[in-house]
Parts: C-alpha cells; sequence; structure tokens
C-alpha cells in the first residue's frame, strides 16, 4: 500500500476555508463522508477531535497531519487540505497551520499505517516541498506537486 494510491486527485483540496482547527476537521469530515458512504461526518469529527486531545498534530513549519482510526474506514484513506489562510492548530512550534494532510486507517490499524504517516511526515517535513505547496495556484497544481513529493521520497528509500 502506497500513499500515492489512496491519495487520489480528487481529495487534494485547494483554497479551503480555514478559521479554526475545529472547523477545518469539520470540512474534512463533511467532505469525507460525502464522498465515502460508509463514514458518518460526525463519527470522523468526534475521533479526528479525539485524537486532537492527546496532542495537536500540528508538526510545525505550517503543517498539521490529523489522524484517526475508523471501525467503518475499510482501507487507509488520505486527503490533503491547502488552506485560504492559516489557522492555529496548537502546533509544536505555535505557528499557525496551512497545510493539512489527513489519515483515516481502518481501527485495525497495523505497522503498514505507521508507516503510511511517517511518509506524510516525511514529506511534510521537506522544506522545498512545503514551499511549492503554497506557491500551488490551482487543485491540479497542487497534487502534481504532492505525488511529485510522494514518488520521490518513496523511491529514495526515505519511506516505504
Amino acid at each position: 500500500m502506497t500513499l500515492e494510491s489512496i491519495l487520489p486527485p480528487e481529495r487534494a483540496l485547494f483554497g479551503v476555508p480555514g478559521g479554526s482547527k475545529k472547523r477545518v476537521l469539520e470540512f474534512f469530515s463533511t467532505f469525507i463522508a460525502q464522498n465515502t458512504p460508509s463514514l458518518d461526518s460526525q463519527e470522523v469529527f468526534s475521533r479526528l477531535v479525539g485524537r486532537e486531545r492527546l496532542g495537536s498534530t500540528g508538526i510545525g513549519h505550517g503543517v498539521a497531519i490529523p489522524h484517526a482510526r475508523n471501525p467503518h474506514c475499510k482501507a487507509p484513506l488520505a486527503s490533503f487540505l491547502k488552506l485560504s489562510e492559516p489557522v492555529d492548530f496548537d502546533a509544536i512550534d505555535g505557528d499557525p497551520v496551512d497545510l493539512v494532510f489527513v489519515l483515516l486507517v481502518p481501527e485495525q490499524a497495523d505497522d503498514a499505517h505507521l508507516a503510511l504517516l511517517g511518509q506524510v511526515a516525511s514529506i511534510m517535513n521537506d522544506a522545498e516541498t512545503r514551499q511549492q505547496l503554497r506557491k500551488s495556484e490551482t487543485q491540479r497544481q497542487l497534487y502534481d506537486i504532492l505525488l511529485e513529493a510522494i514518488r520521490h521520497h518513496t523511491s529514495d528509500g526515505r519511506a516505504g
């Protein structure tokens, strides 16, 4: 299972309204439930918020990686949100977040799911990738940059 296989172009969203961490998580929960019939938006939202209560998924440099397990999630799925304006995400460096990579995994998540999370972190820790994502001006451009970063990080052995 690869990050590329669980992030289709329609789940790379450009210019998502921010407002607050809660609004961003609500937006994603509604979006993913509309596109994945087995998922309930309230449950997705509740699980993401529950994970945030354990500690912010804001990893610094304007990036957050909200993630949660979900019993109705049959296989891992990913979504990327480029916010129209940064929001406070209680990130470890205190910086507001404008790049949000969301992962949902089945309840019985295994090492492969941890590897996916590690791959996302590796990609988003790359300063050049973040800069290119922020410069993107269309949803297609945003997705192409993400795909290139995923392929680069997968092929050079930094993540598997």
